[in-house]
């Protein structure tokens, strides 16, 4: 019997090594290969201020992407943490209002981005007015990074011992107090993972942006004026076959603008645990 154990366990052991190596290798490789492709090609051209079919620059794209994530972040965190807020804090549990939101936030994590893109270009382009626009994309994509945002911040809500919470209101705190100066500060790290997914969402993201950000290839100007961000860019020079090496140096910078997010989002999420 502890022999079978042993064998079993031994196997398990193996074959989480070897699937994890493999996971591994798989996203090694595909770094490599966009480092070797793409580091060849980044020239100061790339990142001149203005966009033309000779220097190819991705600045225009670069800061249209930084604008983007902002809006979109600005717009959806405060939403979703709020929204997650009142379904653990202040509804009451079994509620049918709080199982429906929940179902409804978990069928629209499952929706394909070109359905949020298709309602955008309906009711923000279209309906409301506001054209091919920075502001329609962000609110879109605020719009469809809102359910992971809300679950995100929903689990690492409840994962907070009830500890707390009766341990503050033993000290006289009412629950406004103790939701925004013990529990939220507690769940940080969980929220800011949340926060990084959304991010990384938005960075990646083209089919939703086509119909509301549109792709236009200059200086974001305002609200409603029309660009691209990186990936809708680098999309573009991928579809013409005179620019592949600037698409993967395009993909570098996109490869390095991800890293240093997720790496500067686990800092802050230290330092607010250790606080």
């Amino acid at each position: 019997m502890n022999i079978t154990r042993r064998i079993k366990d031994y196997a398990l052991r193996v074959l989480t090594w070897l699937f994890a190596g493999l996971s591994f290798a798989v996203l090694a490789y595909i770094i490599i290969h966009i480092l070797s492709k793409g580091i060849p090609f980044l020239r100061p051209s790339l990142f001149e201020f203005e966009y033309n079919t000779e220097n190819v620059s991705l600045f225009p794209a670069l800061l249209t992407t930084i604008w983007t994530v902002a809006l979109s972040l600005m717009i959806a965190v405060p939403l979703g943490v709020f929204s997650a807020v009142y379904l653990v804090e202040y509804a009451r549990r079994g509620n049918r209002f709080v199982r429906l939101v929940r179902v409804m936030a978990e069928t629209l994590s499952g929706i394909p981005s070109i359905i949020y893109g298709l309602f955008g270009s309906l009711f923000f382009v279209t309906w409301l007015g506001w054209g091919y626009s920075l502001l329609a994309g962000s609110c879109t994509l605020s719009i469809m990074i809102l359910p992971l945002i809300i679950r995100t911040t929903e689990e690492s809500l409840k994962a907070v011992p009830d500890a707390y919470r009766e341990g503050s209101f033993g000290l006289g705190a009412g629950r406004l107090r103790t939701v925004f100066r013990i529990v939220l500060p507690a769940a940080a790290p969980g929220v800011l993972a949340g926060v990084i997914l959304a991010v990384g969402r938005i960075v990646g993201e083209t089919a939703a942006l086509v119909f509301t950000l549109g792709n236009a290839a200059i200086m974001t100007k305002g609200l409603f004026s029309s660009g691209r961000t990186l990936s809708l860019h680098l999309y573009a020079l991928t579809s013409n076959a005179l620019y592949e090496g600037q698409a993967y140096a395009t993909a570098v910078v996109l490869l390095i603008i991800v890293i240093g997010i997720n790496a500067l989002s686990a800092y802050v999420a230290k330092k607010v645990a250790r606080t």
